[in-house]
């Protein structure tokens, strides 16, 4: 029989879990990733003030199709690792405009024409909006 308070009982070797990650948080690390793909114009809005659909967005933009679907794969696989999975995927057949939705989060991997025609920051301008680059600062 083994006794529970011993050091050797499996509950002894059993990792601490970890806390999920806060929707500020998820969105950091979707934009870092898209970074390591080199996305660019890369911006987190943050809506927790101008909507309940969503806290952040995520958008950033591809020079080509295939950038677009490598940028959502590394996204998605990032994220995953992290234990943050995606409740919903769109776009990733069309490559034009891949969204992912964490729900509290919504990541948009954009063609440059389509981000140039649908504008989302312009849309949310009342957001405020943080640029992910090299450098990242906060932007009016």
């Amino acid at each position: 029989m083994v006794d529970c308070a011993s050091p050797f009982s499996s509950a002894a070797f059993r990792p601490e879990p970890v806390p999920p990650l806060t929707p500020a948080q998820i969105a950091d690390r979707a934009a870092h990733l898209a970074l390591e793909k080199k996305a660019r114009d890369i911006l987190i809005l943050d809506l927790t003030d101008l909507t309940s659909a969503s806290d952040r967005f995520v958008v950033c933009t591809a020079e080509s199709e295939t950038q677009v679907k490598a940028v959502a794969d590394h996204v998605l696989e990032g994220l995953a690792k992290d234990g943050v999975k995606a409740w919903h995927v769109e776009g990733l057949e069309g490559r034009r405009w891949v969204l992912l939705d964490y729900v509290d989060v919504v990541v948009h991997v954009f063609y440059s024409e389509t981000r140039d025609f649908y504008a989302l920051e312009t849309l949310w301008g009342d957001a405020p909006a943080t640029r992910v680059d090299d450098d990242a600062r906060e932007i009016a």
